[in-house]
């Protein structure tokens, strides 16, 4: 399909205190002092209990001060302060966003394997339904990714507030960094999706401008046909989501003040999918139609709070890099330039490095492989070996006082810790080729699946060759894409 949907639909953030003791087996002496973090489990039951009792806000505060003319910031919303979760219970919401993981994480491998493997925009043909383009199942030697209805499911957990068009109207839209291609529902609306916002109205705006079919914009879309002279354009997302419409030039206001022309948008007539509460997509991906690529940024960064909370964060651009900041290198594969790469060597369990191969970790000169770091994926997948070294070494530093319980959905460790008030694990980390390390807090990967006390570990194996690492592990940390010097940075509790 042309594009990745954004499942952002991630665990819960846990503001818990977790004391972590880790021994790694079968390396180690005996007796060995290794690295710890803490987490309170109370607190962490409460937070499963508290999301049901959030009501949905009604500001459109938008962000905050501007400090320079190129530098500004954004303020993020989670999901439930704008629309109220559906679900009954947490087993509920756990269930349905692990879900919609896995169909996100297969996607983003078929996106890639695809790309990797030469289907160029040529193979990528829109489907015309009744003389206009439609969406379809599109089978490429085999990659197949469904499209589905998926309009009562509700996700893109992070939304942030713009302004499109002249006068400016006031839209929520969900970010995904697993994406390239800006787009909101417009009127008028063959197939329109709830959302918090009217309908964006085109006739109002006087910098509206269709984009003609020979123009740059048009031509960098997978998918695109030619209407009158003018760009449509298809986006579809392997979670069973998609917008169909006129590829546009507006004007978008991101800070009240800041404004950025001729900036090319898709506007939805047909939509449908997980996007319940948003009225459209700001796509951060590495492509040339990304919101960064399009203004020109140097950098960007955001903070992903708790999913279950009425907190907030800020999406920020052209901001530097902290000084104190874990920095990664970031590396782009010449055959995919949406996602962006980051130079991993291996893991750690308690300070420890893994005696994991290299290999698993490498993207290889073919564009095989190799670890992306996305926004819309939520548990991070490793490859089958790596996991089972980096599982097994978590499942060794926890068997004195933690009793394991059956699997729930892709977790295949988990405990049961009702009867707990805090705990003792294995600290985790990932090791960068540069040699620094970023070394996660437990609630960032011992997370619970119910309100009852059963807490799972936050990885997952693959069989592909590419390795994601999902939100769950990146919450409550600066994420920072350095564009320009090609580094990404992790700043932890920088929200």
């Amino acid at each position: 399909m042309a594009k990745l949907g954004f499942l952002l639909f991630p665990f819960i953030s846990i503001l818990i205190s977790l004391t972590l003791t880790a021994v790694h087996p079968r390396t180690l002496p005996p007796h060995t002092t290794l690295s710890t973090s803490s987490l309170n489990i109370t607190h962490s039951i409460h937070k499963t209990l508290h999301l049901f009792t959030l009501s949905p806000t009604t500001s459109t505060t938008s962000l905050d001060d501007v400090t320079t003319s190129n530098t500004f910031s954004l303020t993020l919303h989670p999901r439930v302060s704008v629309k109220k979760s559906f679900h009954k219970t947490y087993e509920s919401v756990v269930e349905d966003r692990v879900r919609r993981d896995e169909v996100r994480v297969k996607s983003v491998q078929t996106r890639v394997e695809m790309l990797v493997n030469g289907v160029g925009k040529t193979d990528l043909e829109p489907v015309l339904v009744n003389g206009e383009v439609g969406v379809s199942v599109m089978d490429v030697e085999g990659l197949q990714v469904p499209v589905t209805s998926g309009t009562s499911q509700g996700s893109g957990e992070y939304f942030c507030r713009v302004g499109i068009g002249r006068p400016p109207s006031q839209f929520y839209m969900v970010l995904d960094t697993g994406s390239d291609v800006n787009w909101l529902q417009c009127a008028p609306c063959a197939d329109c999706y709830q959302q918090t916002d009217p309908i964006f109205e085109p006739a109002t705006s006087s910098s509206y401008s269709p984009i003609t079919c020979d123009a740059r914009d048009c031509k960098n879309l997978d998918v695109s046909e030619c209407r009158n002279g003018t760009c449509l354009y298809e986006v579809s997302y392997g979670d069973g989501s998609y917008t169909v419409g006129d590829f546009v030039s507006e004007t978008v206001t991101l800070d009240g003040r800041k404004t950025v022309s001729d900036v090319a948008i898709g506007c939805g007539h047909n939509n449908e999918g997980l996007f319940v509460g948003a009225g459209g997509l700001l796509g951060l991906g590495g492509g040339p139609l990304s919101f960064p690529s399009q203004i020109n940024a140097t950098s960007y960064s955001y903070c992903l709070v708790d999913r279950d909370s009425d907190e907030t964060s800020t999406l920020e651009f052209n901001t530097p890099l902290a000084a104190d900041a874990v920095k990664a290198p970031l590396v782009r594969n010449n055959k995919v330039d949406t996602f962006y790469y980051v130079g991993l060597k291996g893991m750690s369990v308690g300070g420890k490095l893994l005696d994991i191969p290299s290999t698993t970790f490498e993207l290889a000169d073919n564009g095989n492989g190799g670890v992306i770091v996305d926004s819309g994926t939520a548990i991070t997948r490793l490859q089958k070996e790596g996991y089972e070294i980096l599982r097994d070494a978590f499942v060794n530093g926890t068997k004195e006082g933690l009793t394991r319980v059956d699997g729930v959905a892709l977790f295949d460790t988990c405990y049961d810790l009702s009867k707990k008030k805090s705990v003792e694990v294995p600290t985790v980390g990932f090791v960068f080729t540069n040699g620094e390390k970023l070394n996660l807090p437990a609630k960032n990967y011992l997370i619970p699946v119910d309100s009852a006390g059963t807490f799972c570990f936050a990885f997952a194996p693959t069989s592909s060759g590419l390795s994601i690492i999902g939100n769950v592990q990146q919450q409550g940390t600066r994420v920072s894409y350095d564009l320009g010097n090609k580094l990404i940075g992790f700043s932890p509790n920088k929200c």
